[in-house]
């Protein structure tokens, strides 16, 4: 009996209490949940004037080339030992000389036949004179007369031929002798002692070492920021130049150098859609005296070296100017109202920078736009702003 009725009991007791708080649930006050604003780092926006600037990279080339060629043919007897690649002569140094022995020769030559053809000249002049008195005195004939006139002319003739020869012979004599036009840095040297040159023959390559010119390429959009007459022909005038900052690697260090951007080629790449543009860079003093501790990061402008080109550009008003990062789906940022609550905003996008954006619509002097990465955004959310200074 004990074994049933224990478990029947036990049954009756736990509906019973089953019962019980299913007809009397306990019941929970209703508590209204908290919302934690989200802290976010905000900065104000200030409106005013940018100065703009346009980055390039380019190719350091000559301004100034000349390929030396020897005006007359003869044997090399003399090569100046700065004749080397990467040499400096100034100019009028003397590069090169020819044998001239064939050429004083040919001086001499002329010279005594321009004296012979003097004294022609002379006689039949006096011989002309003096035919024209016997005429007068109807002592000669007119054919005499004519016939003196015409010897005196074609001596004088014959002297002006000879001192035209003379002449020659003097210039091809100093032509023996090359010399540098101007200011340069030899490139190659293209003959030899005792080598024979012909006439027209190059001889050497030469570089100018008064400034050099760097050719960058600018996309059409980055043309409009520069303070440039886009319609001029020719060199932009000294006034109007932009100033430039050139910087590249030699030697391992980090150099910088100064120039202007001074002409605009004519064409458009096709293929590209950009511009060349022309920057000239004043090279340093070839006569500097390194060991009075001048500054040996001002070293000439290598030719051949791949360089970064900053071009000072216009300045803009009315411009406000943010970190990049602010930028959200292309065109929007978020902006803190004064009651921390935060909205997405569109902008008008002047230009965008590598580090930062420059805007000219949709934002107010000293609202408050959120420079936080936040992923999860929601239009009208509650944070915390934690004011930053740009």
């Amino acid at each position: 009996m004990r074994k049933v009725v224990l478990p029947i009991f036990i049954l009756t007791g736990c509906a019973f209490i089953a019962s019980y708080l299913v007809r009397n649930p306990t019941e929970l006050e209703e508590v209204a949940r908290d919302v934690i604003p989200v802290a976010v780092r905000v900065i104000e926006v200030e409106q005013g004037s940018v100065g703009l600037s346009v980055r390039s990279q380019g190719k350091v080339q000559a301004a100034q080339t000349a390929n030396l060629s020897a005006a007359v043919a003869g044997p090399v007897a003399w090569i100046s030992p700065a004749m080397e690649a990467g040499g400096f002569v100034t100019e009028g140094d003397t590069l090169l000389r020819l044998d001239t022995s064939d050429y004083e020769t040919m001086l001499a030559r002329s010279k005594a036949a321009m004296q012979q053809a003097s004294a022609e000249s002379g006689h039949a002049s006096r011989e002309y004179d003096r035919m024209k008195e016997l005429a007068e005195e109807r002592l000669a004939s007119q054919s005499q007369l004519q016939d003196a006139q015409r010897m005196a002319e074609v001596a004088l003739a014959r002297l002006a031929d000879a001192e035209a020869s003379f002449l020659q012979a003097e210039l091809d004599l100093d032509r023996a002798e090359i010399k540098a036009p101007f200011d340069a840095v030899i490139e190659t040297r293209e003959v030899e002692l005792g080598q024979y040159v012909n006439r027209a023959q190059s001889v050497a390559v030469l570089y100018g070492a008064d400034e050099v010119e760097v050719r960058v390429p600018l996309a059409m959009r980055q043309l409009g920021y520069l303070d440039i007459p886009l319609g001029l022909r020719g060199e932009l005038p000294i006034e109007r130049a932009p100033d430039v900052s050139v910087s590249g690697t030699y030697g391992g260090i980090e150099h910088q150098w100064k120039g202007r951007l001074v002409r605009i080629e004519a064409s458009i790449d096709p293929n590209s859609n950009t511009v060349q543009t022309i920057i000239r860079v004043p090279q340093p003093s070839s006569t500097r005296d390194w060991s009075v501790g001048q500054d040996e990061r001002s070293i000439p402008l290598p030719i051949g070296l791949y360089v970064q080109a900053n071009i000072k550009g216009k300045t803009v008003d009315n411009l406000m100017s943010l970190p990049r990062s602010v930028i959200r789906n292309n065109n929007q940022v978020l902006v803190v109202s004064a009651e921390n609550k935060m909205y997405f905003r569109e902008v008008d996008i002047f230009r965008l920078e590598e580090q930062n954006v420059l805007i000219s619509g949709g934002l107010l002097p000293g609202e408050k736009i959120c420079i936080s990465p936040i992923q999860a955004v929601v239009d009208g959310m509650s944070v915390q702003p934690i004011q930053e200074l740009i």
